[in-house]
């Protein structure tokens, strides 16, 4: 659930966040543009540091750059924790200050609620896609999909399969299995961004398919025990493999493709808090 977690909602805007040392560290970038709506967020900062001398001098303790979505991929982006965001705020005028550090103070309460109680992180993501205008129906099936990815991926971990490239690697295989695409060849095929979640952007039977291929792959691996890397893509391969014969034949009888080009939010629900 990571990619809905990653996102937090201010006033209907997106703050990016990151589990860090056991903290949440937030955007600097996306917090100024919240607080002051500034067409140029590091032009803002740059001036902000220069008028207070004494953030200017302790920037490098505040600020601590961390891996984050973007339009151009993974990037490092400046962040900091609550403190070194509170800290900011302090040289930012702006009348949504206080409302601001309520807001942050609530989001880093709520992750250690949630360490605590798991259920409470998937209720918070239930709201954010109602928040978007999703409906409750497939609300209830991208939450099922999130746990199916969830079991997957930690059969991935506990197997040795390294964050990152294998675990694209192996979703890959999935994904052109199940749809003779892979994750990036689908979000072109959507007309999508890289920084989107594919998984947002699809409709029912393209969620179902999903998880069948990736519940299918998680049972192949538990029942051959499989561990490395070349069994486990084998096991992905196959997991896309029985998802695709499915798609193929919903398809032969419908005579209509399942996968689809456009994005499942009608565009003005999309634009509500975009």
């Amino acid at each position: 659930m990571n990619e809905i977690k990653d996102i937090a909602l201010f006033e209907g805007k997106e703050v990016r966040k990151v589990w860090h040392n056991e903290k949440w560290y937030f955007c600097v970038n996306d917090i100024v543009l919240v607080l002051t709506e500034t067409v140029d967020p590091v032009d803002y900062i740059k001036k902000i540091r220069q008028r207070d001398e004494e953030l200017g001098k302790g920037w490098g303790q505040i600020v601590t750059p961390l891996s984050m979505q973007t339009r151009g991929g993974k990037q490092m982006i400046n962040c900091a924790n609550l403190e070194g965001i509170f800290r900011i705020i302090q040289s930012i005028p702006s009348p949504k200050a206080e409302p601001i550090r309520l807001w942050l103070a609530r989001v880093g309460t709520e992750r250690l609620e949630e360490i605590q109680d798991p259920e409470l992180a998937m209720d918070r993501a239930k709201a954010i896609y109602e928040r978007k205008g999703y409906p409750k129906d497939w609300i209830d099936k991208r939450m099922r999909g999130i746990n199916v990815r969830h079991s997957l991926t930690d059969e991935w971990k506990n197997r040795g399969v390294k964050k990152g490239i294998e675990f694209a690697i192996l979703t890959d295989e999935i994904y052109k299995g199940t749809f003779d695409m892979t994750a990036q060849e689908y979000k072109k095929h959507k007309s999508l961004n890289k920084e989107n979640n594919l998984r947002d952007h699809m409709n029912d039977i393209e969620l179902i398919l999903t998880m069948l291929g990736e519940a299918t792959t998680t049972k192949l691996t538990q029942d051959r025990d499989s561990r490395e890397f070349d069994k486990l893509q084998k096991d992905a391969e196959e997991g896309g493999e029985v998802a695709g014969k499915t798609r193929k034949d919903i398809e032969s009888r419908t005579k209509k493709t399942v996968i689809a080009k456009e994005n499942y939010l009608p565009r003005t629900r999309k634009n509500l808090n975009s």
